[in-house]
């Protein structure tokens, strides 16, 4: 236990945006929508840069361009201007009724040095981008907030985030809030870009996601297309899905909107995942998910209960240390629970959904306590 709390010392978890529960305190009202003003580029030039892990000592690049003939090559190095190094990736586009993407690159790189600065530039022309890998071992920190969206309060967080020392950016769903209206998911990627091409952002997909509509397109489309995350290297056959470890932590991702019952491939695969965990080499276990499992807020009330009684047992066994979740927009944390309450063997809970979207904050609680 002793060796446990110097690991929780020297693993910092920080929550991007915090509460502190005070009779007097009002929230501020929701800002309004970013108007972000449209920047014509050249149409090789990569836009949407983002960078998420991709196994071990690996990075995928991903960036979307108009030229359709835009290799999808990066190269790399570790000194301004000077690349060494290069890889080839893949690429994809999609059709939304109207709407046609861009070109949507994603290229691995690697072997990377741990805790390393990297320069590198994208299908090559264009600016120069800096990337630093994660640590190989303690302290590791992580920035962690759902339910972006694009307003004023989400460049305040963003903001916030940029001037914080953190190694990995999660993001537990919903991110453009574009719901439907695909440029949305453009102008997203061009607002977060100066911080997702420089640290890894691992995200998992929420209700904003899904944008189904029936005999058209189907559900989570463009999140897919776009935001391509490590699961075929963790062994999972969705992008909803997947895993991975960073300096003795093993994070797991899982979809809120996809099966889960004993019978899907996404509760195989978890049961499968945490088999695989070695302790004492990751001795910290996170698993994020969209809908909390524990809600004491008024919104969205009992969303996760059949998810949680499908796969809280899992996460018990294999003795999961903390559990985050968004959807719900406010803060919330918990003791250490199991079914329903509390157990000393269970995992914290957090809910960290009030990164700025532009539905406001969920303000009422049924029951609140310090």
């Amino acid at each position: 236990m002793e060796t446990k709390k110097l690991i929780l010392v020297a693993l910092t978890v920080f929550l991007a945006i915090s509460a502190t529960v005070r009779t007097d305190y009002i929230r501020p009202q929701p800002r309004k929508t970013l108007n972000l003003p449209w920047n014509p580029k050249n149409p090789s030039q990569p836009q949407q840069v983002h960078i998420s892990l991709a196994g071990e000592k690996h990075m995928r690049i991903s960036w979307v361009t108009e030229d359709k003939s835009t290799l999808s090559i990066v190269e790399y190095g570790t000194s301004p201007g000077r690349y060494t190094f290069s890889a080839e990736g893949e690429a994809t586009s999609y059709s939304y009724l109207f709407y046609r993407s861009g070109k949507i690159h994603h290229t691995v790189i690697g072997p990377l040095e741990d805790d390393t600065v990297y320069f590198y530039r994208c299908g090559g022309k264009g600016p120069e981008f800096k990337l630093k890998t994660s640590p190989a071992q303690f302290p590791v920190t992580f920035a962690v907030a759902g339910d972006l969206g694009q307003t004023g309060w989400t460049k305040t967080t963003l903001d916030h985030i940029d001037q914080c020392k953190y190694n990995i950016y999660l993001l537990p769903g919903d991110l453009s809030y574009a719901d439907y209206m695909q440029h949305l998911w453009d102008t997203f990627g061009e607002l977060v870009q100066p911080l997702a091409s420089a640290r890894p952002w691992m995200v998992t997909e929420g209700n904003h996601e899904r944008e189904k509509i029936p005999l058209f397109t189907d559900a989570f489309q463009s999140y897919n297309a776009r935001w391509k995350m490590p699961f075929e290297e963790s062994g999972s056959n969705s992008n909803l899905y997947y895993s991975f470890e960073v300096a003795g932590v093993h994070v797991i991702m899982l979809g809120s909107y996809t099966d889960y019952d004993e019978l899907s491939d996404q509760y195989s695969w978890l049961k499968a995942d945490l088999s695989k965990v070695d302790r004492n080499k990751t001795p910290w276990l996170v698993v994020l998910f969209h809908v909390p499992w524990y809600n004491s807020n008024y919104a969205h009330q009992r969303e996760g209960d059949e998810m949680m009684v499908a796969m809280e047992p899992l996460l018990y066994a294999a003795g999961v240390d903390l559990v985050l979740a968004g959807h719900v927009h406010a803060y919330e944390r918990t003791k250490r629970v199991n079914n329903g309450k509390s157990d000393p063997c269970g995992s914290v809970h957090i809910t960290v959904g009030d990164g700025g979207n532009r539905e406001g904050l969920a303000q009422k609680f049924t029951n609140r306590t310090s």
